[in-house]
């Protein structure tokens, strides 16, 4: 007897199951949880994808994964086990409605059985001296607005955070790539515990919890995402308590500050305002010694590897002092050498995403690398530099050194100009200067070679920059605009702009911590429409700080130098973009050396090499990233004569150039892939052919001079313009090659021709009507790939 999978799942599944799991809040079906990595073109890979999800009680507790009647109830056990592994789920099962598998993921056992367990006792597999807190407060469901509902690892990180507080936990930390959702995690478990009135101990109360970070801009953003509970929130703030004569607010359950203004005041800072003299006392200048040590609940520590958690330092008095609170840290950063006192304090996440798997899954972009070396990487001082300011200390400056020590003009020129070539016009750009100075100088020189003429093209945004700066970033991240265009700031921009349209990452300065560093990066990752990848352009050989096995995979080391985490540059400063304290503060900096090249040195760009990251999160080459792909062409063409085929026309060209997108075989791999076979003339697919099967490489120019000595279709009897605009294509075909022919680009090639001026009706009567335009399209194209 055949049953289709949808029938199996009517006739045999859903009975079987209903007989256990009576209400159908506890079932979703035909679930996508993920997106599905993003892809060239606008497209996007293969989701996650499960039949039956069970839940009850606030928690995940199994996955079914259905299979026709008649195939063997196991035939997707390898698929269900992964699915099952990244919900979190113990048990998972697999069914073609004849018998049923059960896996336990935690004993990694299976075997067939009878019938579904009970939501209870797969509950109990969860239950513990906590069980009845635990899911007092996971089943309060989540605020939803407008449609959003938590991603399925926000979920979990929810679930795991709150499970950890319920089980007593005083210390708890999540650690989730950058634009992954941190904020609204931490809403959302604000929000359960406000609506399940549990505070630290457990009576009939709605908590009290401090949102604590150490960037204003940190706090309005999160007061943003905590919107919905407005009127249960408060900021701690110097202007609040100003107004309140010296007194902290207490009327609230969500309180926001950043540490700096929990910290310290004196007279001077209220401004010679009257204060109430109950406050005058030994610990008049710590704001937060006004609470009660036990007055707040749970503390929520935004981006906590900033503050290091350093035995010694003012984030760990605050969270010292208030520490029978529930601490929960959240950080983007794994635990590296550069941030493990983060983790000595808090411990091991109790649920950590990383970019890795939020690039996989579709939540976050894709990226690939440009490191560029220019020819004065490192700097002689001999007879050919000029010395106009300051004093020579060494004789050789190598690249850690420029703009942080010594200043040459003409360098920063080439690599502005370089910036400019490298990227499109209107691609949103951050470039990440040693410090405010720097920034300024590339602004200018990146404004000397724009090609866009408006003054706010490119700007800095720092400090020093104050409301205007803001007001440039503003509208940087207003994806509505796209002017400013290119922003240079130095430490300002690092952690705290979201801005999801940003197509390009330039560093410019040394960095020697691999926190930073994926900080830095993380103003990329954000998702955004027609946004398939960003780049990173790498003046300075950072991004080896990148390759991280834990988090990213396993690195390759071909030819790649790994920068030691512990190696700081040489006496670098912070920039004091946003409340950090800078080494020019205690010591006073040493003027920089600034020179001018004599104009026999010449200045040039001495190599680009692009390396791609693979699904493993592996950085590869060109080369290697192309290798890795060619594996994947069998799948796409099934013989030489099915390629020929799809290649000439350009309706399937088309499809095939979006088969090729999904394997990650886009405009820039056709560029390199000609490079590699010296065939830069020759079109992409006359590459894949000698690839393939050995065909012969043309040239495209010997395609056209074939087609114009033997067309068919060129000796119609086509009006004159009809006549011009075919002779027009094979010189667009000679320039540009068959992908920029395919049957989506008649209007736009049409357009080009007539320069504007001509539409496609006007080609469709010069041809006698839209079919014989079509067909003349066809035809001259499969001309060009006749052999």
């Amino acid at each position: 007897m055949h049953y289709s999978e949808s029938d199996t799942r009517s006739k045999f599944i859903d009975p079987a199951l209903y007989q256990q799991w009576r209400e159908e809040s506890q079932i979703v079906r035909e679930w996508y949880f993920t997106d599905g990595r993003k892809l060239p073109g606008n497209k996007r890979g293969k989701q996650c994808f499960v039949d039956y999800l069970l839940k009850d009680f606030g928690l995940n507790l199994a996955i079914i994964e259905a299979k026709k009647y008649g195939l063997s109830s196991t035939e997707w056990l390898e698929q269900v086990k992964d699915y099952g592994s990244m919900l979190w789920v113990r048990r998972v099962y697999s069914t073609n409605g004849q018998e049923i598998y059960e896996f336990d993921l935690q004993e990694w056992l299976g075997r067939i059985i009878d019938s579904y367990p009970t939501p209870q006792e797969l509950y109990d597999r969860y239950t513990d001296e906590y069980a009845t807190i635990r899911q007092q407060i996971l089943c309060v469901p989540y605020y939803i607005d407008s449609n959003k509902k938590p991603r399925y690892y926000q979920d979990l990180a929810i679930s795991k955070a709150l499970t950890a507080i319920a089980s007593g936990h005083n210390k708890i930390l999540l650690t989730l790539a950058t634009g992954t959702g941190k904020t609204y995690i931490a809403f959302q478990i604000a929000y359960k515990l406000l609506q399940a009135k549990r505070s630290k101990t457990w009576w009939n109360r709605r908590p009290r919890i401090l949102f604590l970070a150490d960037r204003n801009i940190l706090i309005e953003q999160a007061m943003n995402t905590f919107n919905p509970l407005e009127n249960d929130c408060k900021q701690i703030s110097g202007k609040e308590i100003k107004r309140s004569l010296g007194k902290v607010p207490t009327n609230a359950n969500i309180f926001f500050s950043i540490y700096q203004a929990l910290i310290s005041w004196s007279d001077e800072d209220l401004d010679d305002q009257v204060v109430d003299s109950s406050l005058h006392s030994e610990w008049q200048w710590w704001y937060y010694r006004q609470y009660d040590p036990a007055f707040f609940d749970m503390i929520i520590i935004d981006e906590c590897h900033r503050g290091w958690a350093n035995t010694d330092g003012n984030w760990f008095a605050i969270l010292d002092y208030f520490n029978s609170a529930v601490q929960i840290g959240m950080t983007a950063t794994p635990k590296r050498q550069d941030n493990i006192n983060t983790y000595d304090y808090f411990g091991e996440p109790v649920y950590e995403y990383s970019l890795k798997q939020g690039i996989n899954d579709g939540f976050l972009t894709p990226y690939k690398v440009k490191r560029i070396q220019t020819n004065i990487d490192e700097l002689v001082i001999d007879h050919d530099v000029e010395i106009l300011d300051g004093e020579v200390d060494k004789d050789l400056y190598e690249i850690k050194d420029f703009d942080r020590k010594i200043i040459v003009p003409e360098r920063i020129d080439l690599i502005a100009r370089t910036i400019v070539e490298q990227i499109k016009p209107n691609d949103k750009t951050i470039i990440f200067c040693v410090d405010q100075e720097h920034a300024a100088r590339v602004r200018d020189a990146i404004n000397t070679h724009k090609t866009v003429r408006d003054p706010d093209y490119c700007v800095r945004v720092t400090s020093n920059d104050g409301d205007v700066g803001r007001t440039y970033l503003e509208r940087f991240q207003d994806n509505d605009k796209t002017i400013p265009t290119i922003l240079t700031s130095s430490q300002m921009l690092t952690t705290w702009v979201d801005a999801k349209n940003v197509r390009t990452i330039v560093l410019l300065r040394n960095i020697g911590s691999m926190t930073e560093f994926k900080q830095i990066i993380g103003r990329g990752t954000r998702v955004f429409e027609g946004k398939d990848y960003f780049t990173i352009m790498d003046f300075t050989g950072a991004t080896n700080l990148f390759y991280d096995p834990a988090w990213d995979g396993e690195q390759l080391t071909d030819d790649i130098s790994i920068i030691d985490p512990n190696n700081k540059p040489e006496n670098e400063e912070k920039d004091n973009d946003e409340n950090e304290i800078t080494a020019s503060e205690t010591t006073p900096p040493k003027t920089k050396i600034r020179v001018r090249l004599s104009n026999n040195k010449e200045l040039r760009i001495v190599n680009i090499e692009t390396r791609y990251i693979g699904d493993d999160g592996k950085p590869l080459t060109a080369t290697q990233y192309l290798e890795s792909l060619i594996g994947k062409l069998p799948a796409l063409y099934h013989s030489e004569a099915q390629l020929r085929t799809a290649r000439a026309n350009p309706k399937t060209r088309e499809e095939l150039l979006w088969q090729l997108y999904t394997i990650w075989l886009d405009e820039d791999q056709f560029e390199t892939l000609r490079r590699m076979f010296d065939a830069e003339d020759s079109d992409v697919f006359d590459v894949l052919a000698h690839l393939s099967y050995g065909e012969e490489i043309k040239t495209r120019t010997q395609r056209v001079q074939r087609a114009l000595a033997n067309s068919h279709t060129l000796s119609q009897s086509y009006e004159i313009q009809a006549k011009e605009f075919l002779d027009y294509l094979l010189q667009y075909y000679e320039q540009y090659g068959s992908t920029q022919l395919v049957q989506s680009k008649i209007g736009e090639v049409i357009k080009l021709y007539g320069r504007g001026w001509l539409s496609v009706m006007d080609m469709t009567q010069a041809f006698g009507g839209y079919e014989q335009l079509l067909q003349a399209w066809k035809w001259v194209q499969e001309e060009l790939f006749v052999i």
